[in-house]
């Protein structure tokens, strides 16, 4: 598949600020648009490939295979994943090779999960969930970074749209693959399946090439004629006004979207017992069908039509999706509503990073600023299940479906009013 060349046009029309306000450009920059450091990037199919297959098996690898019935377990990897999505972003920021930081954090969540089959006693649980909640801290990071550090901003967005179709895809065969594990021999089994597949997706890894990818540009980083330490000094990205607004704007999100499924779950065992494993499966696969069949689109039209177009859809459709989960009553309807939920996360597995690249271009410290919304995205997603299940329970599902959708409704409010246009071009 081609990668896109940057566009040469320079669409004035958006010269202004979202929602009517003056000032302001269609391009947020922390520095002046310099050379991009190792000048355009040409990657060699082996690299490409390679980047697809390593996503594809990562999927299967890194699946929530710690979710099992340890509420003590879970709540450490949960803490230990929401506090290190700020340092595993300064960590990459600081690698040397990010292929490397890569295949470190595959091979211990492959080493987890082996010791987890092997000694299924509670300090090994909890050791190997600490270390697999740890090491994805830094593989979301690294993916990101080795994706910019190939191809280069300008067509980081078709690229975002191949990693997020092959992690859909990815997703799916591993449900598959694991299940019929776990029926067929042991839930143990599960486990090392997980360790098995570590192998291809490290050789996949290793299939891309070091030298295409650029350690500077996986940083954020320009080529200056002199340092600019203000430029790179990471005050001034935490004080970047889009980088607020944006994590804010994700934090609405997961706040809006993450109980939604549980909670639409929980209806349709009720309304459909016989068929709730089925109908809440098919809930789970329409979404990811949707992300393979849309994410490269996505990205296309990231760089088309910028950013906020994307931004206002995606909340758009998680509101009436949060709106019909509170109206309609048919069991077998909802499924079909979430193809909405399919729209949101194809868009979102493009923009979180893509609009980040945007933002943190210049500063190298693209990593970091990953790990800033990525801790808003745990925020978000841990408070949206508390609230939400303590006002279905008050007030029944209804009632906390149309609050989600007033949560996802002051989201898109944000973007609208307040949130800038941060597309980059090669002009």
């Amino acid at each position: 598949m081609l990668i896109a060349r940057p566009s040469n046009s320079f669409d004035r029309s958006h010269n202004k600020r979202p929602g009517g306000l003056s000032g302001g450009g269609n391009v947020v920059s922390l520095v002046p648009d310099l050379a991009l450091s190792g000048g355009s990037p040409t990657p060699s199919p082996q690299s490409l490939r390679g980047l697809d297959w390593f996503i594809f098996f990562l999927a299967e690898t890194t699946q929530k295979w710690t979710q099992v019935e340890i509420g003590f377990v879970l709540s450490i990897a949960g803490l230990v994943g929401l506090i290190g999505q700020m340092p595993g972003g300064a960590i990459v920021d600081a690698a040397r090779s990010e292929r490397l930081m890569a295949a470190f954090a595959v091979a211990t969540i492959g080493a987890a999960a082996l010791s987890y089959a092997a000694w299924p006693i509670f300090p090994v649980v909890v050791t190997a969930a600490t270390l697999h909640a740890a090491a994805s801290c830094v593989l979301g990071p690294a993916i990101a970074a080795i994706s910019l550090g190939l191809v280069g901003p300008f067509a980081m967005g078709e690229r975002l749209g191949r990693n997020a179709r092959f992690a859909s895809l990815g997703n799916g065969t591993a449900a598959a693959v694991m299940g019929t594990a776990g029926y067929l021999l042991s839930s143990r089994s599960v486990f090392l399946v997980t360790f098995v597949l570590a192998i291809p997706t490290l050789l996949a890894l290793f299939r891309i090439r070091e030298d295409e990818v650029d350690v500077a540009r996986c940083h954020g980083e320009v080529v200056r004629p002199e340092p600019d330490p203000k430029a790179t000094s990471v005050l001034t990205l935490i004080r970047q006004r889009p980088l607020l607004i944006f994590a804010c704007s994700v934090l609405l999100l997961q706040l809006a979207n993450a109980a939604m499924l549980p909670l639409m779950a929980g209806v349709v065992t009720t309304r459909s017992s016989q068929w709730a494993p089925v109908l809440i499966a098919a809930c789970i696969i329409v979404p990811q069908a949707i992300v393979a069949l849309m994410s490269p689109s996505v990205g296309r039209k990231a760089q088309a039509w910028g950013r906020r177009p994307l931004l206002l859809i995606a909340f758009v459709a998680l509101t009436i999706r949060g709106l019909l989960f509170a109206t309609v009553h048919d069991p077998y309807l909802l499924v079909a509503v979430q193809v909405f939920d399919g729209i949101t996360a194809a868009v979102f597995s493009v923009m979180v990073p893509l609009i980040v690249a945007d933002i943190a271009f210049g500063s190298g410290h693209f990593n970091l600023a990953q790990g800033i919304v990525g801790t808003a995205v745990g925020i978000g997603a841990s408070l949206s299940t508390v609230l939400a299940g303590y006002v279905s329970d008050k007030f029944g599902s209804s009632v906390a479906f149309t609050g989600l959708a007033g949560v996802a409704a002051l989201g898109l409010a944000m973007i609208w009013l307040v949130m800038p246009e941060t597309r980059r071009t090669a002009t």
